[in-house]
């Protein structure tokens, strides 16, 4: 008789939601092996049984050739007792006990799915809601775990029988698919319009949309993760009327291109920004503009980059238009569905109220949403993917940490905030939460973490956060923490960890670290940003910062670059003579009253931001004086230094900063005067130096400065390692500059790329530092 064997195998990962089980299901048929797999809190586990080189070849490449939007952890298999029994099942999912396995991020709508969407022929032509178990929303939908369509917000859709039998069948793509649904079953969309709102009567809720968008309404569409603001954008009065109604000021809107054709007749494309454009996650990619092509008025004013997007669900594919279909927009605004401050609206109920002051008419449909997740932000530095923004494709996606950590909530900040979960060497950043300044949001952020929390199975005891005493981040870490302990984490020491962390570094040698921001609560009271520290996750020591000035009116020298502008000047012992562009953009009275408050150090901390250093150059230089929006006198400042680059002028050697030695000479750390950049400035533009010169010449100077304090950080401590981190370094011109130079003398260069190297991603440093505090 021939010898059976049986085997129970345990397959962690990303393994639910992805088509795991069905390709199980077919691996064992294939190979003539009996048993069952099912779905469990801890992941997919399956018993096989028969000839044991049919039981071996089952295990073997199990992992290896999983489905594609799969991500294997781990494949544990022991031998049990043979049971007996033919065929091979999918059992019900067994619930109960902590999750373990992981949870799949929203997919866009795969190329098989397409096609059934534009075929005359196929049950599902024209389906808003098409998908498989390739594509369509994972994450957004998930209530609880294990993944079965009982745990999900397609549960109030029963299928119908033919729906049925394709979940049913092991030769379909769709067999277990959870999302799945047809006309006949499926979610419903639909169209609501006027004072109050009611569904429109066309019979296809798309087109009527598509017709509004062309006479140039704005509508709110409700997508995977929340609801978008969208408009002609190649319609001008459109574009500015949404501006106007999010009192958006000038900062960008993203956009949406019907394919890759479009997008390039605007904007450079690469083959990195093509893969990211056309890939499963979709994310918003900033792409440089076309010197040589009229991109679409109003968008991104004065800014060198557009953030354009692919579509990635069915509803947006028809939106744009399908092969034959009437002529319609080809290119999309597609900005979140809030006002400016708030979090991105995902109930319906609400979308109808707080977006009635945005939107002409709402295109919405009855599947809910559970977790809002906004757009991931993407650019490429280097030839190499650069997040900005980590939302929507990625989160959950765990991150594996290089050392293992106690069950961990970190808060992360009060700008682009993203909050951490991490237990033993997996850590969860959550999906993009926003800015704390508002109530919603805070609400929003208390909402992810509970969520969060359960698909994760992480019960936090310990909790991070930042030192800034008035950080609503920290304040709400501190009521949430209760009894258990609570760390507090310098800013720029997070930032730098961050970076260690996501590139695998275990801490045992400290690494030199560049933080460059506008923003972060420094150990004297004082608003660092501009820092050189030498940092391992246990500790920090401040070898070199930029000089400190002092921050006139705090969030007033954030809005008016002028005014930090003229601060640096007063530093620096040069005037504010009119024929300065920052001096003769501010009113006299402002001016006077400027001045008194330097004197008087009234309400004026000082600041040794690397951040509010290219603000002041940006508006002494002429390029922007008001920021609407966050980093814009910064963004644009790059902008002009890159024109500069492209005409083939990097400025040469670019300007000179002082460094000094404390009048010690001993301990303290080194100081990066900017006087001596600020004079050369000055005489540049009272030279009639173009401005975009100028920028180029900056951005090679602080390049050059971060490449000198390195160099004499390894010449006194032995460090070769340099971590680039902090906003600034979203900058890639100066990220690619800096790493150029510091590779050219030798050193290992650490730079973000999955990870945001803003405050998005803060909370992973803080949890490496906070473990590093927990351990004995």
């Amino acid at each position: 008789m021939e010898a059976v064997q049986r085997r129970r195998v345990t397959v962690r990962g990303v393994v639910q939601g992805v088509g795991f089980r069905p390709y199980v299901y077919t691996r064992a048929t294939g190979l003539g092996l009996a048993g069952h797999v099912t779905n469990t809190p801890e992941g997919v586990v399956a018993e096989v049984e028969g000839a044991p080189d049919a039981v071996s070849r089952f295990c073997e490449r199990l992992a290896a050739d999983a489905p594609p939007l799969a991500v294997v952890d781990a494949v544990d298999h022991w031998e049990v007792p043979v049971a007996g029994g033919a065929g091979f099942t999918i059992i019900a999912s067994r619930t109960g006990g902590p999750a373990r396995t992981l949870v799949s991020p929203d997919v866009a709508t795969c190329a098989d799915c397409l096609a059934e969407l534009a075929d005359p022929a196929d049950r599902r032509h024209r389906h808003p809601f098409i998908t498989c178990t390739h594509c369509g929303p994972r994450f957004t939908i998930v209530t609880g775990l294990p993944y079965d369509r009982a745990h999900t917000t397609m549960a109030a859709f029963p299928m119908c029988p033919d729906c049925a039998r394709e979940y049913q069948d092991p030769a379909d793509r769709r067999f277990h698919a959870q999302p799945v649904a047809c006309p006949a079953c499926g979610p419903r969309l639909r169209l609501l319009t006027g004072r109050p709102p009611r569904e429109s009567s066309d019979a296809d809720p798309v087109a009527e949309a598509r017709r509004l968008l062309a006479a140039g309404a704005i509508l709110a569409v409700k997508g995977l993760g929340g609801y978008h603001l969208a408009c002609d954008a190649t319609h001008p009065g459109a574009v500015a009327e949404l501006r106007r109604r999010k009192a958006r000021g000038d900062k960008p809107f993203a956009l949406m291109a019907r394919d890759l054709a479009d997008v390039e007749r605007f904007a450079h494309l690469g083959p990195e920004e093509r893969q990211l454009l056309a890939g499963g996650v979709r994310p918003i990619v900033l792409l440089r503009r076309r010197a040589d092509a009229d991109g679409p008025d109003g968008v991104a004013p004065r800014c060198p980059d557009l953030g354009v997007m692919l579509p990635y669900t069915p509803v947006h594919h028809l939106l744009l238009g399908l092969p034959g279909d009437p002529p319609g927009p080809r290119l999309l605004v597609m900005t979140s569905g809030n006002l400016a401050g708030e979090p991105i609206v995902t109930d319906d109920d609400e979308a109808l109220d707080r977006l009635a002051a945005l939107a002409d008419g709402w295109l919405t449909h009855d599947r809910p949403i559970h977790v809002p997740c906004d757009d991931s932000v993407v650019r490429v530095c280097d030839g190499e993917t650069l997040t900005l923004r980590r939302s929507r494709g990625y989160a959950p996606l765990p991150l594996t940490l290089p050392v293992p950590v106690p069950a961990t909530l970190a808060a992360g900040g009060d700008l682009k905030n993203a909050f951490c979960l991490g237990e033993g060497r997996k850590a969860w950043l959550s999906a993009h939460i926003g800015d704390m300044d508002d109530l919603a949001t805070q609400y929003a952020l208390e909402r992810a973490e509970r969520q969060l929390e359960s698909i994760t199975g992480v019960t936090p005891v310990l909790l991070a956060a930042d030192r800034h005493p008035g950080y609503r981040s920290a304040g709400w870490a501190e009521r949430a923490a209760g009894a258990r302990p609570l760390v507090r984490v310098q800013h720029h020491h997070a930032h730098i960890a961050s970076a260690m962390a996501e590139h695998g570094l275990d801490g045992g040698r400290p690494v030199i670290g560049v933080a460059f921001d506008g923003t972060g609560y420094g150990d004297e009271g004082a608003v660092w940003g501009g820092e050189v520290l030498l940092a391992d996750y246990a500790g920090y020591t401040r070898f070199a910062h930029l000089a400190h000035v002092p921050l006139p009116g705090g969030d007033a020298a954030v809005h008016r670059p002028y005014r930090m502008a003229l601060s640096h000047l007063r530093a620096a012992g040069i005037g504010w003579a009119p024929d300065l562009p920052c001096a003769a953009v501010c009113p006299p009275e402002e001016l006077r009253v400027l001045e008194r408050q330097l004197e008087r150090g009234l309400n004026c901390v000082p600041t040794s931001s690397m951040g509010r250093l290219f603000d002041a150059v940006s508006s002494l230089a002429g390029i922007c004086h008001r920021a609407g929006y966050e980093a814009q006198a910064a963004i644009e400042l790059e902008g002009a230094a890159y024109r500069a680059y492209g005409e083939g002028d990097g400025g040469g050697h670019g300007y000179a900063f002082g460094l000094h030695l404390p009048p010690d000479s001993v301990g303290g750390p080194l100081t990066a005067d900017p006087a001596p950049v600020l004079a050369a400035v000055v005489a540049d533009v009272r030279a009639g130096t173009d401005p975009a010169l100028i920028a180029a010449r900056f951005h090679t100077s602080v390049a050059t400065l971060v490449t000198a304090l390195c160099g004499a950080a390894r010449e006194r401590h032995g460090l070769d390692t340099v971590a680039l981190t902090g906003g600034v370094f979203a900058n890639t011109l100066l990220s690619s500059a800096c790493a150029r130079l510091l590779r050219a003398r030798g050193f290992t260069v650490l730079r973000h790329g999955r990870i945001p190297p803003n405050d998005g991603g803060l909370a992973l440093g803080q949890l490496m530092v906070a473990a590093a505090h927990d351990t004995p």
